[in-house]
């Protein structure tokens, strides 16, 4: 279509999107809460992992800061040991691309199309998970809550400091994409044309299509011919995320 335009910037989530680590990372924050006396077995732990279900994709503090309101040494306390354990984790056990992800970073910037890999984790987490990846030279960039001036999803923020660093200039040349509620608003919030939401995560379709999703897709192997596409009519497009 005529007045399509064209993806230059791709802005992708990490765990449910591009890596399988989704266990893994329920497991820190059950770990994290324990230590703060939210145990299995008692209903504070049950309403805290609905939290953590909820908001997954959001910082990681804000998750905490959810779980513990009006205690931030409290929520603090439990974000370090979310990310001693993550870390912890990754050092026995490594990560799991999704199937297909390489194939697709290669193949979006084999056409010029530029990569920013986006998360709800700390600078730090961040640093260590893509030195466990060894993905350095397969994007071009990798953006924390923290380089946004603190604010990660939903707030628009990463999304628009990506466009900054890239120099896209215009938003409507953004894609996103994601597995959760939060990074379909992100996406919607920051002006992408593309927000596509992945069934290979935390989030059902109408969580994302409530999130705002313009597509669904099975999983990130389906994107590059969603961005690519001359005629994004060919594709499963949510019109009711609406």
């Amino acid at each position: 279509m005529s007045d399509v335009v064209p993806i230059k910037l791709a802005c992708l989530d990490l765990a449910g999107t591009t890596v399988g680590d989704i266990a893994m990372v329920e497991r820190a924050f059950a770990e994290a809460i324990a230590t703060q006396g939210i145990v299995p077995g008692t209903g504070a732990y049950a309403r805290a992992m609905v939290h953590v279900h909820r908001s997954r994709g959001c910082p990681k503090i804000d998750v905490f800061r959810g779980i513990f309101p009006g205690n931030e040494a409290q929520a603090q306390a439990a974000n370090l040991t979310f990310e001693r354990s993550y870390e912890g984790a990754l050092d026995r056990a490594g990560l799991t691309p999704v199937p297909g992800v390489l194939e697709v970073l290669d193949k979006l910037r084999g056409t010029g199309i530029k990569l920013a890999l986006i998360t709800g984790f700390s600078r730090a987490t961040l640093g260590r998970i893509l030195s466990v990846l060894g993905w350095h030279d397969k994007i071009d960039l990798a953006i924390s809550p923290e380089d946004a001036g603190g604010r990660g999803r939903p707030w628009p923020d990463m999304v628009l400091h990506a466009v900054l660093r890239s120099g896209v200039s215009d938003v409507r040349q953004v894609a996103v994409i994601g597995d959760s509620e939060s990074d379909m608003l992100c996406g919607r919030r920051a002006g992408a044309s593309i927000v596509a939401g992945v069934m290979t995560g935390v989030h059902s379709r109408e969580r994302l299509l409530k999130g705002g999703a313009t597509h669904i897709l099975d999983s990130i192997a389906d994107f590059p011919n969603l961005i690519l596409s001359d005629d994004l009519g060919t594709t499963q497009v949510a019109s009711s995320a609406r």
